[in-house]
């Protein structure tokens, strides 16, 4: 198969793209854009990073670009792939590559000319597709239909490509929530279930960059019910999971008009104590600010139900704004309609309508009261806290001045000092 049309994308015949498939599409050498940036220029989509694939072995690569002054960085050189910066921008160039031998991602590859084999070595049809110069795009998998028809299958069988690497289990969701529409395709659907044992051999890191980019995508409902209903999620997060709060917070944010935050529908899809939290963390090997973001949902969300406003805005100076929208989001989406949605919109916009003030009183205003520098002065400095927090925030000296007496005189009776 090599059905084909013409891209007309602004990028093919001038800037840095066109300059790196000049440079590499001479004296019977040919380069073409591949991948992702076909797929989305075809979708009409924003591209993301630009890769081009190539018959020119990379010491051809890296010789023809000092020629023209280009700076060139052997970041795979191993597999064939030089990458080339031009104006800033950086191009991932490969040498077209076949398997000599296959066993998962260690296969054994070797360079080639055929541009049919090196697509049929890639794992979607939609993500096969190359396009040259000239525009043209070519396609030999049937990446074309799937594109039209919005649909993300396996090239050739989806068991040969998912035993290749198991990655291309929770790809084939993420692709399908980014890029698909409607159910996930059969017989792709049925060999992700079958291999679903694979997914032990990857490392942390590999899943969790695939499983938070899975979740902000456009699609990520259909995929993780999809995922949930085939039992994937387990083996994976490794504990319940609550696709009905991931299916709220989805909506909550899009009310909200809040861009898609990955630990906050991690912590709705997986997140019911902390303890969720420290196990997920652990799992994805998430950043120590994912960690922290994710505990701080966990902890005690519940009691962010049935406030009113004055308790609301003690948690707001407590927590700050992104814990406290966080938490409450997640105290939305596993209310299960408890409370109407009025009631939360209307302590999600609080940071909006809304902002803490600094807690007036110093230490020097305890010292000047007889409490001695120490652990004393602390102690006291966090019971006035307390103290001002419960008489909603007052400003006024003299509101001020009854708060710090009746700090020290209650800390008095309680030391017999």
């Amino acid at each position: 198969m090599n059905s084909s049309r013409v891209l007309n994308a602004p990028w093919l015949s001038s800037g840095p793209t066109s300059r790196v498939l000049q440079l590499l599409n001479d004296n019977g050498e040919e380069a073409r854009v591949v991948g992702g940036a076909v797929r989305n220029a075809l979708l009409d989509i924003p591209t993301g990073d630009i890769d081009i694939a190539t018959t020119a072995l990379p010491a051809e690569v890296i010789r023809r670009a000092k020629a023209s002054g280009i700076k060139s960085v052997p970041t795979g050189i191993d597999h064939g792939t030089v990458t080339l910066v031009v104006d800033a921008q950086p191009f991932e160039v490969t040498t077209l590559r076949e398997d000599t031998e296959t066993f998962g991602r260690k296969a054994k590859v070797a360079f080639g000319r055929d541009w049919v084999g090196d697509a049929h070595r890639r794992d979607f049809t939609i993500n096969a597709l190359s396009v040259g110069p000239d525009g043209v795009v070519h396609d030999y998998v049937g990446g074309l239909d799937d594109i039209a028809a919005r649909r993300v299958r396996f090239i050739g069988e989806a068991e040969q490509r998912i035993a290749e690497d198991y990655l291309r289990i929770l790809r084939f969701f993420r692709i399908h929530a980014a890029f698909g529409a409607g159910e996930v395709d059969r017989a792709g659907y049925l060999a992700c279930i079958a291999g679903r044992a694979g997914l032990a051999n990857l490392s942390a890191e590999r899943v969790r960059m695939e499983m938070l980019k899975l979740l902000v995508a456009e699609g990520a409902l259909v995929a993780v019910a999809a995922m949930a209903d085939a039992g994937l999620l387990l083996p994976i997060l490794g504990g319940v999971t609550y696709t009905g709060p991931f299916a709220t917070m989805i909506s909550a944010e899009r009310m909200l008009g809040l861009g898609p935050s990955p630990v906050r529908r991690l912590g709705a899809l997986s997140v019911a104590v902390t303890e969720d939290a420290k196990r997920v963390a652990a799992r994805l090997r998430l950043t120590n600010a994912e960690a922290k973001a994710l505990d701080s949902m966990g902890h005690r969300w519940w009691r962010l139900a049935g406030m009113d406003e004055a308790r609301a805005r003690r948690r707001l100076y407590r927590l700050g704004e992104d814990q406290y929208r966080d938490r409450l989001l997640l105290a939305w989406a596993h209310s299960g309609g408890s409370q109407d949605t009025a009631y939360w919109r209307e302590f999600a916009t609080l940071p909006q309508r809304w902002s803490a003030p600094k807690f007036p009183l110093k230490a020097a205003d305890f010292v000047a009261r007889g409490i001695a520098e120490g652990p004393a002065l602390g102690h006291v400095l966090t019971l006035a806290e307390d103290a001002w927090l419960a008489a909603d925030f007052p400003l006024d000296q003299a509101a001020l001045s009854a708060i710090a007496d009746q700090t020290v005189a209650r800390f008095a009776r309680d030391h017999r000092l």
